[in-house]
Order: structure tokens, then sequence, then C-alpha cells
């Protein structure tokens, strides 16, 4: 968490003595520098633009002003005052808890938790009795929105927390309607680890003009909190479980948190390690139902030891304590979620946590990237020697439902590397497949299919483990081509860039695209005219690296 500013304490601030009351009840007396920075101009219903990186101390600063708007229209007819949007549930759930601990001394305010996964029938009930504060998911809120049991006209503050989250979760239309329908004459705060355009777009539409910005980043040298020691370990692919287990053994009595890149993994190492290795581990992705969430995020925010494994659901806004080790067994899908995934830890004053990343050897380059967003990772040395689990692997994989985990494990950590922008780090046409199913346990490699997205007029492509074949970006057919045409694209085609092998002069290279598409016509028994012509600008790009004109 950020430093608090010494000269900033909570008691200079314009508030209730009830909402004083309720901050020093829960241990606080300084404030961070973006609550130093956010609450006089929130108190003063100003709209606020606020970018900070995880664990600032950003929930407070929005919580405290939403309670202090409430408090003063207590005297009002009962009514909406305040929606505070959340991306997922589980971010929901603990601002709804703290905002609990605010109003604990406050006696008439009301407030709400409306989040998918629970009982819609109840939830109308309490939106129906005006309750003054609602915490919501996007998508349940719209929903609750288009009925008439819930009143909305009177809300005089909207907070949207981690807005990027929002959009990337695929709620931005969800977002647009909720702006809509509400009253124009409002205060509007947004909070965000990042600003991207989508957000920037939104400021402008839902904000008034004169909203205030603040980026408490913009002097810091590094992206990440102070307090937090983190490195990264190189690991063959095959011995990728090997060396989860081995860590689970050195960390059996800390409180460590392991991301994954997709649910069926977080599935398949869970059961195998609880079940096979007979390690206390816990597990929580998309996948599962509300209430089995909600209990086991309980159990581990309860624990004192324990490994939770969880894909990026839980990496955003959970202030978990005393979380010693972040563990990335799946590197992310880019530097931001490094840097929201590694916030899980060392929250608070002074705390302390550790953070780990696991890499392939090609892909090391991600350090690189790290560096340039303010992110610098120490080298640790990776273990020489593991436990031979291949018996229990042997074991699990009789198992018809396990071997199914196992492929749908496979499978799941495959497709991840779809959406993950780097390609030409976390590359997926160099990987090498058998050796990925190997670490999942499997002596051969399973089928699965993926589409890697290219700008080009070349084609899209679409890999087989088994037999790579390319498909049409605009038929989505698959086709069969020339064996050159293949490696060509399987080896050198990145992001949409056709870039030329050194055995190929550019000419030939275009001629290959050319003929491919020519050929891809003709077996659909179309002819190569102007209406299905590839674009010429896209399919004449070639861009030769200098390692292969070497």
């Amino acid at each position: 968490m950020s430093k608090p500013n010494k000269n900033s304490k909570f008691k200079e601030l314009n508030v209730t003595k009830e909402t004083y009351k309720a901050i020093k009840n829960v241990g606080f007396k300084y404030m961070t520098e973006i609550q130093a920075e956010v609450l006089p101009k929130a108190l003063d219903g100003t709209d606020i633009v606020a970018t900070a990186k995880t664990g600032s101390g950003k929930t407070l600063s929005f919580l405290i002003p939403a309670v202090e708007l409430v408090a003063k229209l207590l005297n009002e007819a009962p009514s909406t005052y305040c929606i505070i949007v959340s991306p997922t549930r589980e971010l929901a759930t603990q601002t709804y808890n703290v905002l609990q601990d605010l109003v604990c001394f406050h006696e008439g305010i009301t407030s709400a938790l409306i989040i998918g996964g629970e009982n819609r029938k109840a939830q109308s009930i309490l939106l129906a009795d005006n309750v003054h504060i609602v915490v919501a998911t996007p998508g349940r809120l719209f929903d609750h929105m288009r009925t008439k049991e819930f009143d909305y006209k009177n809300v005089s503050c909207l907070i949207l927390d981690e807005a990027d989250k929002i959009f990337q979760y695929g709620f931005e239309e969800d977002l647009k309607q909720i702006i809509n329908r509400l009253p124009k004459n409002r205060q509007t705060m947004l909070f965000s680890a990042t600003l991207s355009d989508t957000t920037e777009a939104l400021i402008k539409s839902a904000m008034r003009e004169d909203y205030y910005s603040i980026n408490t980043d913009e002097d810091n040298d590094r992206a990440t909190v102070e307090g937090l020691k983190q490195g990264y370990a190189i690991c063959e692919t095959e011995y990728r479980l090997y060396w989860l287990h081995k860590l689970l053994k050195k960390t059996l009595n800390q409180k460590i948190m392991v991301f994954f890149s997709s649910c069926k993994s977080v599935v398949f190492h869970h059961e195998f390690l609880s079940k096979y290795c007979s390690m206390s581990v816990l597990c929580i992705h998309g996948k599962m139902n509300q209430a089995d969430r909600t209990s086991v995020i309980s159990e581990f925010y309860c624990a004192d030891k324990m490994a939770l494994f969880c894909t990026d659901l839980a990496a955003r806004g959970l202030d978990i304590p005393a979380v010693d080790w972040i563990v990335q067994f799946d590197p992310p899908a880019d530097t931001n979620e490094y840097i929201h995934r590694v916030g899980r830890t060392a929250r608070g004053l002074g705390a302390e946590g550790r953070a780990v990343l696991l890499l392939r050897p090609e892909e090391k380059e991600f350090i690189e990237y790290l560096k340039e967003a303010k992110v610098f990772l120490d080298k640790y040395e990776t273990w020489d020697k593991f436990s031979n689990l291949q018996p229990k692997l042997n074991e699990a994989l009789q198992d018809p439902d396990f071997h199914e985990m196992a492929v749908e494990a496979f499978q799941g950590y495959i497709r991840a590397f779809e959406v993950k922008k780097l390609k030409h780090v976390f590359n997926l046409l160099s990987m090498d497949m058998d050796a990925v199913a190997r670490s999942f346990g499997l002596k051969e490699k399973p089928d699965v299919d993926i589409h890697l997205a290219q700008e080009s007029a070349v084609v899209g492509l679409k890999i087989n483990t088994n037999e790579t074949k390319i498909i049409s970006n605009r038929a989505h057919e698959k086709i069969e081509v020339d064996q050159k045409v293949i490696e060509y694209v399987t080896e050198y085609t990145y992001l949409g860039q056709i870039i030329s092998p050194k055995n190929m002069t550019d000419k030939e290279v275009q001629q290959r695209v050319a003929s491919t598409w020519k050929r891809y016509w003709s077996l659909k028994g179309v002819g190569f005219s102007k209406k299905h012509r590839p674009r010429k600008r896209k399919a004449a790009t070639t861009i030769v690296p200098e390692k292969l004109k070497k």
C-alpha cells in the first residue's frame, strides 16, 4: 500500500463523528496518498477520476464520501442515493463488507449487495425498500434497473471501481445503459489501475467537465508497492508441475495464492495436489457457483497457512490479510495483469510480501517488458532436484475422469495464449506441445484447435497439435495448402505482419501469399476476381527481422 501521508490524518476530514469513529475503530489514523488527494474533493461533491496501483487504499477514498452523502440525506424520504459498481462478485462483496464497518455507528443507513449468483427475488425486495447504498456487479444491476421494483431516480452518486476491469470483463454495454438511465445531475467517481481508450471515452460521456483527476503513479519509479519482494524463475516446460509441488512443500506454513490462466488448469492442479499428494489447497475460478466461491474466499481469508489456486477472477480488489506469497504459475496476459496479481500481497501500511513469476526459457523476454513498466524482478535460481511425481500421475491417470481433467487442462493452457498480447514472447507457434502435454502428466499431446487472429491478408491460423491447417479469416473454413506455405505461416507470421524467412525473397513471400489465397477461392469454386482479392497493401507488407537477415 502507499505510504501514509504523515501530514494528513483522518481526524482532519470534515466528516460526521459516526464516520470518524468507524475509521478509528478499524485502526486507521493516517491517510494514504490517494486518500489524502481524493477525500477532500470527493466530500465536496466533485467528480473524481483516480488512477492508482493496486493496494493504494482507494476503497476508503470512495466509501467515506458515499456514507457522508447518505448521512446528510437521512431526513429525506427513503431512496437509493448511491450506487457502487464493481467488476466481480468477490470485489463487490468485499467492498460491501468494508461499507458495513463504516456505517456501524450510523443509525438508519441501509445498504444492499446486488450480485449475480444470488436470489434475484430477494434482491428485488431489498431494492424495493429503497436502500440507501447499492453495491453491485454491472450485469445484475442492469437487470434490476429494468424492473419497476428498483427506483433509482434519486441517485446522487455513481462510483465505478476498477473501471478498466469492468470493460475487460465485457460489461461495456451494460455500463453505458446504466449511466444513461441514471440522473444526469449526480456526482461520479471513477477509480482504475490503468486508463485505456475505452475508459477515457467513458470519462467524457459520464463525468462533468470540471472533474478532478489524480494519478498517484506518475512520479513513482516503481509500479508495484513497497514491501514487495519479487522475482522470477525459469523452468523447463515439462517440469512445471514438479516445480509447483516443491514450492508448495517449502511454503506449507505460509499463506500463498497461485495464479493459473484457465479454470480447467486450476481444477486439474487442485485435484492432483490435494487428492493424490495430500496437500492442503483450495481453489476458486469463474465456473464455480457463487455459494462455493464465497465459501472458499471466507476459508482462505481466515486461514493462517493455506494455498489458494485461482484464475485472474481473484486478482482484482480482494483484500485478503497476510498473504505471504503470490505465485504466477502461468504468466499473465500482459504487464498490467502482473501488477494486479501481485497486488494481493504486501497490502496495508508497512506490510511485506513475496512474489514469484514462473517462465519457460523462451518467455524470458517478458522480464524486459516488465522493466519498461517499472517492475523490477530478481532472478531466482530454480531447484535442480524434484520429487518423482510420475508414479502418482500414472495412478491418477488411471481414473478416466482425472484423465479428462488433464486433457482439458492442457487445452485450457494452450488456448489461454490466444489472448496474450505479446505474441512473440508467449509464442504458441514455437511451443513444444509434447513437453506441455508431459507437464500435465500426459504421454501424448491431445488435439486442440486454436485460432490466432491475424490482421494480414494471408489467412487466419488454426493449429491442431497433430496436424497444422490454414483457415480463412473471412469464412472460418479449413483448407489444405502446400506444406511450404504451412511452414512459412507457422514459423514467421506474427501479429498480422508477414515476416520473410531468410531463404525467401520479398517477392517469393508475396507470391506464396497470393497463391494461397488463389487456391482457397478455387477450392470454393470462386474465380479470383476483384471482389474476392485480398487487400494488396496488407498482403504486400513484408518485414525482415535483423536476426533473419544474418
